[in-house]
């Protein structure tokens, strides 16, 4: 007995240490995707009212953990050029928050769009699941890490204009402010809150295989089952690497992860609402995101 539990001591103490998504501040997260999805917001479409009102909202969240940024009021204004109609959109804007870490000046960004489709004549395209979800998972983490400093530097960014053509996300990378050797690892969330299967991906491992094992010993023990794949070269439509902002990143040579689930019947339909997301399958969602980020910001740094 006495060496079964010397054994088990042992062994608990070699294993990862993970947080449980009850550290994740659960209630806020909830609250945080409800207002952006709400009426109030409209489908948040790009310098729309809602978006105004979208990015107060996201700013004042940071300012409340005393993040800071390299822009000023946290913002990276940017124009672009809307493909299909030729409508030109001046001063759209990401919201950029930063985190110093522990004992690295590399970079984990941490990012996800907040622009949705807006309002259509007389009906709302909420956004719920695309892409409030992701982007009160990025308010969620920025909290957690507050909390608990990371040994990497990070960034926590809620990106502009995804639905336009990764607009956002191309204007960050092409006005970074510091060099992008610095960035080591790019996460991206978008569609995090809901599915039927209880299943969620991390897209990327394939470009960036060194990825896989760390992320599996997170994920192993964990809900919801967290799957691999949707990049592969060839594969047409069920290939992601090129389907979000971390795109952007992935065109410069930074190792992404992309985390979202698969279509369902409200993608892209006014019937994404608060009221169809999962809270359960969310919540813990947001919380295997913290113990991967977490894990790889500890092995990460080893590696260096």
């Amino acid at each position: 007995m006495k060496y079964l539990l010397n054994f088990l001591l042992l062994f608990f103490l070699s294993c990862p240490q993970f947080t449980s998504a009850q550290n994740i501040n659960n209630e806020q997260l909830l609250q945080d995707i409800k207002y952006l999805s709400s009426e109030e917001l409209e489908g948040r479409k790009p310098l729309s009212d809602g978006s105004l009102q979208a990015r107060a909202y996201i700013k004042e969240r940071f300012y409340s953990l005393g993040l800071t940024s390299q822009y000023p009021d946290l913002t990276q204004y940017f124009d672009f050029r809307n493909r299909r109609d030729g409508k030109l959109y001046e001063k759209a804007a990401n919201i950029v928050a930063f985190l110093p870490g522990s004992e690295s000046e590399k970079l984990i960004v941490i990012m996800a769009h907040y622009d949705h489709l807006g309002r259509k004549g007389d009906e709302i395209f909420y956004g719920a699941d695309d892409n409030a979800s992701g982007t009160a998972a990025v308010l969620a983490l920025s909290e957690y890490f507050s909390n608990n400093r990371p040994k990497h530097s990070m960034m926590f960014v809620a990106l502009d204009a995804e639905e336009m053509g990764h607009q956002g996300a191309k204007a960050l990378v092409d006005d970074f402010p510091f060099p992008l050797e610095q960035v080591i690892l790019n996460i991206n969330m978008d569609m995090i809150s809901r599915n039927d299967d209880n299943e969620i991906y991390a897209s990327g491992t394939y470009h960036y295989p060194f990825l896989k094992p760390i992320i599996e010993k997170v994920a192993i023990s964990q809900q919801p089952k967290l799957l691999f794949g949707h990049d592969v070269p060839g594969t047409g439509r069920d290939d992601w690497t090129n389907a979000s902002d971390h795109s952007q990143f992935h065109k410069n040579g930074i190792p992404f992860i992309y985390f979202g689930v698969e279509d369902h019947k409200d993608y892209h339909k006014t019937t994404d609402t608060f009221e169809n997301i999962q809270p359960d399958f969310y919540t813990s969602t947001v919380g295997l995101i913290a113990n991967i980020i977490t894990v790889l910001d500890n092995d990460l740094l080893e590696e260096q």
